[in-house]
């Protein structure tokens, strides 16, 4: 029987590159978005991944979209929780509206996907828990301190759970991607763009697919011994 997969935020940028390797890897796999209709449609009639619509930020409609994806699938075997959302301003310019959103989606957002599914995974004895954190909540970044604080208290849960779920077959573990080619990355103005890849030794954005392949892996039986990690896909810009 082919492993159910969880991508939240699965259908645009780095959670399409994931919901895609997952099937190519033999996965049957379920994504989720917020709030682009149309998107959504045009990744279901180009990949046949169904989609599946909620806010990650909100845990009745979170426990209750993963129990139709269990309807509709069986039960899942691997979550990638990938949602996530920025409201960047300088710290002294940071509005309470402004954090609050960010902690909901990022941080409160992992509870509430993996929270509902994780029962079965220890009932089962098997689970493949993956976090998409980010560089930024690593090293930090000027106007980013809801993002970063949220990326950060991802790893926290990660090495929280990698410790509960060892001993029934579960594996948590993160990546920490770098600048990535997302639509959002590649709609910042082409002179900050560069000085972005400026940083990277590397010298260059990585690529969706390129993440993707980390979180195929993670999810695979390969890598079971794999738990409680941080992976760091950023071309060498940061080490942790």
């Amino acid at each position: 029987m082919p492993r159910i997969a969880l991508v939240t935020g699965g259908s645009r940028g780095i959670g399409a590159a994931i919901s895609k390797a997952l099937k190519e890897q033999g996965c049957t796999v379920a994504a989720t978005y917020a709030g682009n209709d149309a998107a959504a449609a045009a990744f279901t009639e180009e990949t046949g991944i169904k989609t599946y619509k909620w806010d990650v930020a909100n845990y009745q409609e979170s426990a209750a979209g993963i129990a139709a994806v269990e309807a509709d699938l069986g039960p899942i075997d691997i979550v990638v929780a990938n949602a996530g959302i920025t409201r960047d301003a300088p710290f002294h310019k940071m509005t309470p509206e402004q954090w609050q959103q960010v902690i909901d989606t990022n941080l409160t957002g992992v509870f509430n996907t993996v929270h509902p599914v994780w029962p079965g995974m220890r009932e089962r004895g098997f689970g493949r828990v993956i976090v998409i954190s980010s560089i930024n909540g690593q090293k930090g970044q000027f106007g980013q301190a809801n993002y970063s604080a949220t990326k950060a208290g991802d790893l926290g849960i990660i090495r929280t759970l990698a410790q509960e779920g060892a001993a029934k077959g579960i594996t948590a573990n993160a990546i920490c991607p770098g600048y990535i080619a997302t639509e959002m990355v590649m709609a910042v103005p082409e002179k900050i763009r560069d000085k972005i890849v400026a940083q990277i030794p590397t010298g260059r954005l990585g690529e969706p697919e390129e993440v993707a392949r980390c979180v195929a892996f993670l999810a695979s039986d390969e890598a079971s011994f794999i738990n409680g990690s941080t992976l760091s896909a950023n071309g060498a810009q940061f080490f942790a």
